[in-house]
């Protein structure tokens, strides 16, 4: 096979990577979380220096809605009806 058609299929596998992952996390998002903090961790455990500043970067942020009413983020005043 010439150099070409290689590079064609690492496009496209590589495309075909990304779109799982996309789909990935917009219809299973706590399966998504989970993965990406059981990785991140994995890495922040490791003594290598740039193993953990990818750990860091890979952890998922914090998720700081639970509020006093549950934190479903629709607290607050309604806007007025015209």
């Amino acid at each position: 096979m010439t150099m070409g058609l290689w590079l064609q299929y690492l496009v496209i596998a590589l495309a075909a990577v990304v779109s799982a992952g996309v789909v990935w996390k917009k219809q299973f998002p706590n399966s998504w979380r989970r993965t990406r903090s059981a990785l991140a961790l994995a890495l922040l455990r490791r003594s290598s220096a740039r193993a953990q500043r990818w750990g860091r970067r890979l952890a998922p942020p914090a998720s700081g809605n639970a509020g006093a009413c549950g934190g479903c983020d629709s607290c607050g005043p309604t806007p007025p009806k015209p």
